[in-house]
């Protein structure tokens, strides 16, 4: 069963975790594997990816004209893969080396047309005290309260999540006008998505925490003002969802719910760090 991992890119100054990506795909245990590497309209990172890979027949390279945003490129990374699996993994994530072999496992031993796994966080500039792990869904890191245990799931993280070719050639790719672009921050894209699967197969996505992928947290990613930001998108993409009308019940019954928790999320990462502050101070005096 041939896998192809689609990462997509834009900023040639992340170069470097671009290749920490591509490096913990090429280093699979899993061998039958395929990376499509897509640049989102800068000449300068493709330049750097077909220095570094050009020679390595295991990666694909495509360089979209114009910047296009990542549903676009998540499609055109789709187009040109030839696996018979296609996954998703971000340009500042690292795939443990049995992530593929995992999800592969998983779709034989299920009978399944979707698999994803676990997202781990790397503290690149150390964790949080302040931030629960309830809230880790706001950094891009599996949070408390999902599922522990393999089992079916409305969707995985866009960045540990695949799916069986036929799903595409069935019901189309991502809705390029999800996903984030620029300054619109709008997610979502794997949500719609896995909608439009469950409405065409009456299936969902099986879910093996033992499929882990990490994904950076940079410093920036943890400041309030950051998390509020992302708190705000995350609400108001769940109403863009509802809005879109081809929703099944399992997005919509929780729709209002989501954005109540969204923001009351905010305010409690400003509360909290809020105290920390104001504790470091009474601690100084």
């Amino acid at each position: 069963m041939r896998v192809s991992v689609v990462i997509c890119a834009h900023d040639p100054d992340l170069f470097e975790h671009l290749q920490e990506a591509i490096e913990s795909v090429l280093n699979q245990t899993y061998n039958d594997v395929e990376t499509v590497v897509v640049v989102d309209g800068s000449d300068k990172l493709a330049a750097l990816v077909a220095e570094a890979y050009g020679d390595n027949e295991d990666v694909l390279l495509h360089q979209n004209e114009t910047n296009r945003g990542l549903s676009r490129s998540r499609n055109a990374g789709i187009d040109r893969s030839t696996g018979e699996i296609v996954a998703f993994l971000d340009d500042d994530a690292v795939a443990r080396s049995d992530w593929i072999e995992t999800l592969v496992d998983t779709y034989e031993r299920r009978d399944a047309i979707a698999a994803g796994g676990r997202m781990a966080p790397r503290w690149v500039a150390g964790e949080p005290s302040w931030l629960p792990p309830e809230f880790y869904w706001l950094v891009g890191v599996t949070h408390r309260g999902f599922p522990e245990e393999e089992c079916e799931v409305r969707n995985t993280f866009g960045s540990n999540i695949s799916f069986r070719r036929e799903v595409f050639d069935e019901i189309g790719d991502f809705d390029p006008d999800l996903g984030r672009h620029g300054d619109r921050q709008i997610q979502g894209e794997e949500t719609e998505f896995a909608a439009r699967m469950y409405d065409a197969f009456g299936k969902r996505v099986w879910y093996n925490p033992d499929a882990v992928v990490e994904h950076k947290i940079f410093d920036y990613r943890t400041d309030p003002r950051w998390l509020l930001e992302r708190a705000f998108w995350q609400g108001y993409s769940k109403r863009v969802l509802v809005g879109a009308g081809n929703l099944c019940g399992i997005v919509a019954t929780h729709s209002f719910a989501s954005i109540a928790a969204s923001a009351a999320c905010g305010k409690y990462i400003w509360d909290c760090r809020d105290l920390q502050l104001r504790s470091q101070n009474r601690r100084r005096t």
